[in-house]
């Protein structure tokens, strides 16, 4: 969605809300600031735009501020971390990944893995003990700071690993997941966990190590609620904070079904289209926008504590917040709901 097509929102009626993180001592406002975008998702953006950007974010009360070494290898930490050290460390809470380390690419970089700009480094898996320190120590000097929060785990799903994943895992929790642990009883970092788009990757982690927190991108939206066949309700249980990315489906539940609206970072195909579609007359039944509902949902299930939004200029972060602190009627849900277009046992705001 551009910012030129953004309706003016209303202004925010209060502080944007904050949620424990689980049961760590952090507690984060319940919108984020997503750093993928800073990073050239897509297309190029200009260095002045993407400070403004953060500062606006961060001057709008959002304290919660993820980014990994994957967005723009390395260009979206390098402007976050701009923004930040402007800032007093205390008033955010940064998060970040491991799972890549990144070296200069004199001869180019051969995998952008969709990032139109970025830096000219090249990154390669690395889920090992010392991969996962060097990862973060890389992070902690692209931002510029002695510290992060929160640590994840990044990509090791089938999403990203395909057949290979299992290993992955494997892999992940001899070593990485190893090294972050000992990273949080130094409390070096406050909090740790997975960024990943697999509900069941989720589960799996939730069941196999001691995971503070999760980042889910995609699996838990209006257009679709997996996460809560296992994952959702094991965190519950566990107490782990769950943080929620890519609540658009890369984007159709924020343009809905228009020609070229994209779902899983790739054209929607027409079948998601037509659900889209179908989800947003009801909603314009009752003068919300889809985007609106989109929001408002995910933020009904009581372990969600945070949705990480990304933006790629001062007027969509603003818009964001805006939409946050207005309501959405109940019947709006109640009518999804007997259309068959929502689960039945799916949280909605109160």
């Amino acid at each position: 969605m551009s910012a030129q097509a953004l309706p003016a929102p209303p202004p925010p009626a209060a502080p944007i809300p904050r949620r424990p993180l689980g049961d760590t001592p952090l507690d984060v406002t319940v919108l984020g600031f997503g750093g993928a975008p800073l990073g050239d998702l897509y297309a190029p953006l200009d260095d002045a735009a993407a400070l403004a950007t953060v500062e606006a974010a961060l001057d709008a009360g959002i304290a919660l501020v993820d980014t990994s070494p994957l967005y723009g290898r390395g260009l979206s930490e390098h402007r976050i971390g701009t923004a930040l050290r402007r800032r007093p460390r205390a008033s955010y809470t940064v998060s970040t990944k491991v799972g890549r380390v990144f070296a200069p690419a004199p001869s180019g970089v051969a995998r952008s893995e969709g990032y139109a700009g970025g830096l000219p480094h090249e990154g390669r898996f690395d889920y090992s003990y010392d991969g996962a320190m060097r990862s973060l120590e890389q992070s902690m000097l692209r931002l510029g700071l002695a510290s992060v929060d929160i640590a994840l785990i990044h990509d090791v799903d089938p999403w990203t690993h395909g057949d290979a994943a299992a290993a992955r895992q494997r892999e992940a929790l001899a070593g990485a997941y190893r090294a972050l642990a000992d990273l949080r009883a130094q409390r070096v970092v406050r909090a740790i966990g997975i960024g990943v788009n697999d509900a069941d990757v989720c589960a799996f982690f939730a069941r196999e190590a001691d995971l503070d927190c999760v980042l889910l991108a995609g699996r838990y939206s209006l257009l679709e609620q997996p996460a809560l066949d296992g994952f959702l309700p094991l965190a519950a249980t566990r107490k782990i904070g769950v943080m929620l990315g890519g609540v658009f489906n890369s984007g159709i539940l924020a343009t809905g079904a228009v020609a070229g609206a994209r779902y899983d970072y790739r054209e929607a195909p027409p079948d998601v289209k037509a659900r889209v579609a179908a989800i947003e007359r009801v909603c314009t039944s009752h003068g919300v926008a889809l985007a609106h509902a989109a929001l408002a949902f995910v933020l009904g299930h009581p372990a969600v504590a945070s949705v990480v939004l990304g933006a790629v200029s001062p007027d969509e972060v603003r818009h964001n917040v805006g939409v946050l602190s207005t309501p959405v009627p109940g019947a709006l849900w109640r009518d999804l709901r007997s259309e068959g277009l929502l689960r039945e046992d799916a949280p909605v705001p109160a």
